[in-house]
């Protein structure tokens, strides 16, 4: 396996919280699924900052950042089962990884923490 990408990035909390206020923030940032899922968690602040983090890491490792018609929606980040959250392959992501990188398959990984004033996620994208 080959590493293509990594990015890392890290939010002030307090940012994304004055930030979420604003609901035209949330519809141009978060997917439907995301929306959907935040009803279910507690801490809405950790929620959002942890993929906003999540959603740059992914530009980074990506090469790009938010450009070549990169939206921070094309990004979507769900959760399994067990909580631990993942990139969801769609056709766009796919089609920029597949151009960028010349390859065919590939695998995504994520890991996101937060403390009380940030959130920080680093995203691989593998060859596989």
């Amino acid at each position: 396996m080959k590493i293509l990408g990594i990015g890392v990035d890290i939010v002030e909390n307090n940012r994304i919280q004055k930030s979420i206020r604003n609901p035209l923030f949330t519809k141009r940032i978060y997917t439907p699924k995301e929306l959907k899922q935040s009803k279910t968690v507690h801490n809405k602040v950790g929620y959002f900052s942890k993929r906003f983090a999540a959603k740059e890491a992914f530009s980074k490792a990506l090469g790009t950042g938010f450009r070549r018609n990169l939206n921070f929606k094309d990004i979507e980040i769900i959760n399994d089962k067990m909580g631990k959250p993942y990139y969801v392959k769609n056709k766009k992501i796919t089609k920029i990884i597949q151009k960028n990188f010349k390859i065919k398959n590939f695998k995504f990984f994520l890991s996101i923490s937060d403390e009380k004033k940030y959130s920080t996620a680093f995203a691989i994208i593998e060859k596989s």
